[in-house]
């Protein structure tokens, strides 16, 4: 019985070496639409290599940028389904710690947003992007007056005068 035991546990562990090797292997390159953006992210989710054809040189630099992160990200996003089949392959869907494995790689993973074009066409409305500018100014405060004093009446420098100082 311990026999069959330490068989089974030995069995286990060079599936999981196996396992854990085909998944260090794995990679995934996409290009964009027009293939001027190609990226390649390895099993992580890292991106591992990024080539920009000349056509891309003439994009401005928030769409380029835009563009490369949702390439990346359709990259990234076919990274569960390669875990999922080497798991299928080796330790099988079975085996709950390979299964969370497979849904934690879904959860980093999901499926990449639509395209600008593709919202545009499935719901023809497009977000309105109004510039921001702060040129807010509070208003100038009025000058500071100094306090004024009330008149004084029959000054008299003698102060001979017939009144109280306690006026």
């Amino acid at each position: 019985m311990v026999r069959e035991w330490q068989e089974r546990a030995a069995e286990k562990a060079e599936k999981y070496g196996q396992l854990q090797q085909q998944i260090e292997q794995i990679v995934v390159t996409e290009s964009s639409r027009d293939g001027a953006i190609q990226v390649t992210v390895n099993s992580s989710g890292i991106l591992q290599s990024l080539e920009l054809t000349e056509s891309a040189s003439s994009r401005p630099m928030a769409k380029l940028g835009a563009e490369i992160m949702r390439t990346v990200q359709l990259a990234q996003s076919k990274v569960p389904d390669l875990v999922q089949q080497v798991v299928d392959d080796t330790v099988g869907m079975d085996d709950s710690a390979a299964a969370h494995m497979v849904s934690e790689s879904r959860r980093f993973f999901p499926e990449p947003p639509e395209d600008e074009e593709e919202q545009s066409r499935t719901s023809g409305l497009r977000e309105m992007e109004v510039p921001m500018e702060d040129d807010y100014e509070p208003p100038p405060k009025p000058p500071q007056q100094p306090p004024r004093r009330r008149p004084v009446e029959d000054f008299d420098d003698d102060d001979f005068g017939s009144g109280s100082f306690l006026r």
